[in-house]
């Protein structure tokens, strides 16, 4: 049997959603935003990204190294590059520009990784780090694009 919900239940919820959005994600004004570097972005970006993956792999329970190794494998510099190539067809022109200024600003890197892989690694953590500051609706239409690896951790 279908449950019907309570009108004022759902109104609650969407007002929870919008504190949450409020406390979590404030938006920026477009003179804030083009004053934050690639660097600053791409930093914050990989914040939310591995937010992002941290709740995918959240259900079903399991134990806490499992979580850890599901995620980290997804966080890694070579999945983020794999998850750029995921999105690239959905991509606007104004976020391709916002991409190539994120790989811009990769100017350093880990010696284990190569230098491509870490500037598209940089490009799509610049481009979530601009997204959660100014949409978050588009950010979350993009990530649902992604397809994540499904590892049988337990």
């Amino acid at each position: 049997m279908t449950q019907v919900s309570d009108p004022s239940e759902t109104k609650t919820n969407l007002d929870e959603r919008a504190i949450a959005q409020a406390m979590f994600c404030q938006t920026l004004s477009s003179t804030e935003l083009q004053q934050l570097s690639p660097g600053a972005l791409a930093y914050l970006g990989d914040a939310v990204y591995e937010l992002y993956i941290r709740r995918y792999y959240l259900i079903p329970s399991k134990r806490i190294q499992a979580y850890h190794q599901q995620v980290v494998s997804q966080v890694r510099a070579e999945t983020q590059a794999h998850h750029l190539n995921q999105l690239l067809p959905f991509l606007t022109s104004t976020e391709l520009d916002l991409l190539k200024r994120g790989r811009n600003a990769a100017a350093s890197r880990p010696k284990r990784i190569d230098p491509d892989t870490y500037q598209r690694a940089t490009s799509l953590e610049t481009l979530i780090g601009y997204l959660y500051l100014s949409d978050l609706h588009r950010l979350m239409e993009l990530l649902d694009y992604l397809k994540i690896e499904s590892t049988n951790i337990c």
